[in-house]
């Protein structure tokens, strides 16, 4: 009899063990996905209305259980209580939401055929893939896997979820959840270990990989899938920028900005790490996010950093800040106290500190003045990524909004557009490509079957070896009166 392989999980606070989970061979990760290959063709055959019923269920079940769920995202991550209802609360809406909408995305659509093939009917089908493999973070692990899970199990895809191995108790339970109103097995997989599990679903008989997690990562993912022509949705880090205008509510600018900086301990992928304000305001703005900052409560507002080693990037940035001539308002290069890192404001930060190009997913924040916004745009798609950003103006914020290189912008607001199901969510540049949520996302786990029929005979034949000179001059012709005057 042999033994079932496992690791541990610790409490991110205390480091004490709090979990043992199984560590899935590449064997075990590959009989899954072979599994649930077996499963794809029944559920894909379920119907949008059965797919729709069961995935309803499952947002009922989890709402029914969303206490048991929150307290084991805080226990896992760390993170307050409230911040992981609000996680599930979003996760079930998601869920929802993909569920209702999916026929209507997904359905036939005609497409004209055009004035040169006038007797063709046109139509574009989309089918699901089949099985869809979904490696998911840490920092929200029932939030952003959801985007991919719900999507592509409403498309018609069955699912092997593979969780952070800081979270793996999330996963589990989702899968578990699941079961209990799954019509048949394999719908939904959890196979839960350390990397080289991610390693193998990545090499494994799946139809498309969504990965969410850095952007060094994602190139070997990438890169794995590559070999066997397998696609890729990638959502990766951010150093996300907040741009303060000149006639903002610079209250509201400051609390949002902070909350955004360091809700989570910092490790949101679209929190702010960046704050560049129109220097006519900025003292005014600098005054008012300091007296907040030193307001908060480490344990209470946020809690530890979720994967250690992120610590000593951390560190890393606020050193390089320190030494580059930084002025630290709130905390300091001293911040980094155990599993907590206290929050830190820093201003003056020169544009080539890692502390301003590289992410740093800790509740720091360091800004700058700009004379204006258009230094401030300028600035801000200077980055390698190209995620998120935040804009607050009472007059300007759709122009600034429409300047930035990014896949998301909130306007006078933080973080929302996650919490808006009908939209896309993904990145740009070293932030990721490709989307989960809305249409997008939900077309994300299909693909395009182009299906052209003739309507009618016509005496004109241009795909055969009887095709006649008349039919050719008719064609040569017909483009010259449709396109010869460039208009």
């Amino acid at each position: 009899m042999s033994t079932i392989a496992t690791f541990e999980k610790a409490d991110p606070a205390t480091g004490e063990v709090i979990g043992q989970y199984q560590n899935f061979s590449r064997d075990e990760v590959f009989a899954c996905v072979d599994a649930a290959q077996l499963a794809s063709a029944r559920w894909q055959e379920f119907g949008f209305t059965a797919r729709k019923k069961t995935l309803l269920k499952w947002a009922s079940f989890i709402t029914k259980n969303q206490k048991e769920i929150a307290q084991l995202v805080a226990a896992e991550c760390g993170k307050p209580i409230g911040d992981a209802s609000l996680e599930v609360s979003i996760a079930i809406d998601h869920i929802a939401w993909a569920a209702k909408h999916a026929e209507q995305i997904m359905r036939k659509q005609d497409r004209p055929a055009g004035l040169l093939m006038f007797n063709m009917k046109a139509q574009v089908q989309r089918s699901p893939l089949g099985v869809v493999g979904v490696i998911g973070p840490w920092n929200y692990p029932i939030f952003t896997p959801m985007g991919s899970i719900a999507y592509a199990l409403a498309a018609g895809n069955t699912v092997v979820f593979k969780p952070s191995e800081y979270t793996p108790g999330v996963g589990k339970w989702l899968a578990d959840s699941f079961a209990q109103i799954a019509p048949f097995e394999n719908i939904l997989t959890t196979v839960t270990g350390l990397p080289e599990t991610g390693k193998a679903l990545t090499e494994s008989a799946v139809n498309k990989i969504s990965f969410t997690g850095s952007t060094r990562t994602a190139k070997k993912v990438a890169a794995s899938c590559a070999e066997r022509m397998i696609p890729v949705v990638l959502e990766c880090g951010g150093k996300d920028p907040v741009i303060v205008d000149k006639d903002a509510d610079l209250k509201l600018a400051a609390e949002y900005a902070l909350w955004s900086a360091m809700a989570n301990a910092g490790q949101s992928c679209i929190g702010a790490e960046r704050v560049y304000v129109v220097e006519s305001v900025a003292e005014q703005f600098i005054e008012i996010i300091t007296k907040m900052a030193k307001k908060i409560e480490v344990g209470k507002d946020y809690g530890p950093a979720t994967m250690p080693s992120q610590l000593k990037v951390i560190q890393s940035h606020l050193d390089d800040a320190k030494s580059m001539g930084a002025k630290f308002l709130v905390g300091g290069a001293d911040s980094v106290k155990g599993a907590f890192v206290e929050p830190v404001i820093m201003v003056d930060v020169p544009e080539s500190s890692t502390a301003m190009t590289q992410e740093t997913f800790g509740p720091t924040l360091a800004i700058n003045k700009v004379v204006n916004t258009d230094e401030a745009i300028r600035l801000s798609n200077a980055s390698s990524y190209g995620l998120a950003a935040a804009v607050f103006s009472k007059r300007n914020g759709e122009r600034i909004a429409s300047k930035l290189a990014c896949g998301m912008v909130s306007i006078n607001s933080v973080f929302l557009f996650a919490a808006v199901p009908s939209v896309p969510f993904g990145g740009y540049k070293d932030s990721g490509y490709g989307r989960i949520h809305g249409a997008e996302g939900l077309l994300e786990y299909t693909y395009a079957r182009t299906v052209v029929k003739t309507r009618f005979k016509i005496p004109l034949k241009f795909t055969s070896f009887g095709r006649t000179k008349l039919s050719e001059k008719i064609l040569t012709t017909l483009i010259k009166r449709l396109y010869g005057r460039g208009k």
